[in-house]
């Protein structure tokens, strides 16, 4: 307290006061109007001028400092000279002079004020830093006489001076970590060397770096570990099977790739009078990880699981993620059971979560149930799954009718490939080609939508906190952009123009029409651009993709937290008959939500640029050959080709000798020599020039002209 007020209370009565005269008014007269004194006053003043609410002239005379309108955003690149921030609230990316910067860095929060649009687009003055990103980074030292540079794997595009003495046997090309920062009376930026990963030509030394990029932890904290064998020890007891559903007589079984080892869901299906009754079981790892523990805490940290082509960082540790939670084959193991009643055309009838007791009957393969239903199975394969063949022809039909039946709610699938990498025993990618899949892995898709959507249906009857998955309508101006596109493809963009909000039945109207042809890439491509990312969320907002107004993620709660999350929360639901008790849940749904949506946004990212040095270490064993390959993107600057195996790689436009294109702004380059056009869908014979395996750039030129 001072003079009988406290600190917050006199600030209140200065910025009132100054509110009524914005001419501002002398120390002297203020202090003397308000009876304040000296001392209260000073203390008041200096903490109002930190916060940046008054500002205090030569002559002492005081006044409000007017409120700016700013703009939250992320620093996304840096450039010698300038930045480029990404508004939080979605469009273009901001440029900002290295003036206006105020030292903030790769992947800082800030505020943004100022902001004017320019024929070249926006720009804006940094106005504070409000989250100040790491300043350890990785990259590629590059060593000269005298002169040590860093490249940085992020996005700044120049390199940095290396300072301080180097470590001992470090060479020109490793991939290093280092600590970022400003050189004394300078904005030049500095790098001190804190870790040597190995040579940066190696996708596996490239992939440790990106994980420490990132911040995915790859170590459990010893009291996680700890627990985690604690738990994962003790044998399931009469006491752990008490009011769980029994369900070890039915013909469950689990169906994943051939690798996995962490085998969270398992599904069991029969005909019935009305229908079908489907069993989805998932791996009670709510019962293994305690609210608020050691593990707990860990996982919620991490958020999911990690894959990469060489390995996998596990949400939780291998002694629960691949043992004590895995519903391996021929073990008793505890579940979550949801189920449920459907019609004979897919409808939810009903639905009922229970804990139980499983014991699968087969470890199944896609590769194999896929020989099962395509009749081409030897006799050993048949003798494998016969204990649940029964079961699988049933989820074979339920899931076709699941099928169409989404499919006529307007959900839609968009054409995406995904590559899979073959590695040798050093760690080296020697082979990329496209991951494929087949009806068993569609199956087992529509069987855990139908479990989500009923878990978010209970949650929402229910009005209990939760944890949601969300996907909302697509921002206007990002439609309007695809809009111009459809027509410029001609194509029928008139379900795009209708008033009101868009379902997924209108984006897939436009879908059908690309379906089959050259441009079906492209349009697959701007629309996952036009939508919004799916998220997590504490609220019911729907999900616009899948057509659906209530989904959540209930079936992987080994490798996502939102699962295990709404695993607790509905546990919760089952044995505690007070609301109140449930309702305690609220402030852990919204945490757990904002925390897992980063989480995957944060794994996403890491796997991507994996990819891309596993791809670029593949291709670089093949430099100078030719390859046929698809423009796959148009550029100002050039083209994108991707090959038959998933690889893709840039074609610079001034590569193409003797010809002037000009970029249309959409999909295509034209030659104002010849005519000639290079546009998306269009076949392509390609050259390979470089690989840059640290950066995970490829780069081809052109082998003979383009059609």
């Amino acid at each position: 307290m001072i003079g009988g007020k406290n600190l917050g209370e006199t600030k209140e009565i200065i910025m009132s006061y100054l509110n009524k005269i914005p001419q501002g008014i002398s120390s002297r007269d203020l202090i003397k109007r308000l009876r304040l004194s000296r001392k209260d006053y000073n203390k008041a003043l200096d903490e109002l001028q930190k916060e940046g609410k008054v500002s205090v002239s030569r002559s002492r005379r005081i006044r409000r400092v007017k409120e700016k309108s700013t703009v939250d955003a992320t620093i996304v690149s840096l450039s010698r000279g300038f930045a480029f921030a990404r508004p939080d609230g979605g469009g273009d990316d901001i440029f900002i002079h290295a003036d206006h910067l105020k030292n903030a860095f790769i992947k800082d929060r800030v505020k943004l004020h100022r902001v004017r649009q320019s024929p070249k687009g926006p720009s804006a003055e940094v106005d504070s830093i409000s989250e100040k990103s790491s300043r350890v980074i990785t990259g590629t030292l590059n060593k000269a006489k005298d002169r040590c540079e860093m490249a940085p794997d992020d996005a700044i595009r120049y390199p940095i001076r290396v300072v301080k003495n180097l470590p001992r046997g470090i060479k020109s090309g490793d991939k290093i970590q280092a600590k970022i920062s400003r050189q004394k009376n300078s904005d030049e930026l500095q790098a001190e060397i804190v870790k040597v990963y190995g040579k940066s030509n190696s996708a596996k030394v490239c992939a440790d770096a990106i994980l420490d990029q990132y911040g995915i932890r790859t170590r459990f904290e010893k009291e996680a570990a700890e627990e985690a064998k604690r738990v994962s020890s003790s044998a399931i007891s009469e006491a752990d099977l008490t009011g769980r559903l029994d369900l070890r007589k039915l013909a469950i079984c689990t169906i994943d790739g051939a690798g996995a080892k962490d085998l969270d869901d398992a599904v069991s299906v029969s005909k019935t009078k009305k229908g079908f009754r489907l069993g989805v079981h998932i791996a009670d790892v709510s019962h293994y990880v305690k609210e608020d523990g050691a593990l707990d805490r860990e996982a919620f940290a991490r958020g999911t699981s990690v894959y990469f082509a060489d390995r996998v960082v596990p949400m939780l540790p291998e002694e629960l993620s691949n043992g004590a939670c895995s519903l391996n084959a021929g073990a008793d193991k505890l579940a979550f059971s949801a189920m449920i009643e459907l019609s004979l055309d897919g409808e939810i009838l009903s639905y009922r979560f229970r804990k139980s007791v499983i014991r699968s009957r087969v470890r199944g393969v896609y590769s194999e149930v896929n020989q099962i239903f395509s009749g081409k199975a030897d006799r050993e394969l048949k003798k494998k799954y016969y204990p649940v063949i029964r079961s699988l022809n049933a989820a074979r039909e339920l899931a076709k009718i699941l099928k169409k039946r989404s499919g006529e709610n307007g959900s839609f699938d968009i054409e995406s490939t995904e590559s899979e990498f073959t590695l040798n025993e050093r760690g080296v990618c020697v082979d990329v080609r496209p991951r494929s899949s087949g009806e068993a892995e569609e199956m087992i898709e529509q069987l855990m939508i139908t479990a989500n959507q009923a878990a978010a249906k209970l949650a929402k009857t229910k009005g209990i906190p939760f944890v949601y998955r969300v996907h909302e309508q697509p921002d206007p101006e990002r439609v309007k952009t695809l809009i111009q596109l459809v027509d410029a493809v001609g194509l029928n963009s008139r379900t795009l123009k209708k008033k009101g909000e868009l379902s997924a039945a209108d984006f897939g109207a436009v879908l059908d029409q690309a379906q089959g042809t050259p441009i079906q890439k492209v349009i697959s491509h701007q629309l996952l651009r036009t939508m919004a990312k799916a998220r997590y969320d504490s609220k019911p907002i729907g999900h616009f993709g899948l057509a659906l107004e209530d989904y959540c993620h209930f079936t992987s709660p080994i490798r996502r937290y939102p699962d295990l999350a709404i695993h607790r929360i509905l546990t919760a639901l089952l044995t505690e008959k007070d609301q109140g008790r449930i309702n305690r849940f609220q402030g852990f749904a919204v945490g757990a939500a904002k925390s897992s949506s980063n989480a995957e946004v944060r794994a996403m990212g890491a796997e991507r640029d994996a990819e891309d040095c596993y791809m670029a270490e593949y291709i670089g064993r093949h430099i100078g050959e030719v390859f046929d390959g698809v423009v796959s993107g148009v550029t100002q600057r050039g083209i994108f080709v991707e090959l038959a195996n998933t690889v893709e790689g840039f074609v610079p436009i001034d590569s193409f000798q003797d010809a002037n294109y000009q970029f249309d702004g959409m999909i295509t380059q034209v030659d104002r020599n010849s005519g000639k056009k290079l546009t998306i869908g269009q076949p392509m014979r390609i050259q390979v020039v470089s690989a840059d395996v640290a950066g995970g750039r490829i780069d081809f030129a052109p082998a003979g002209d383009p059609d």
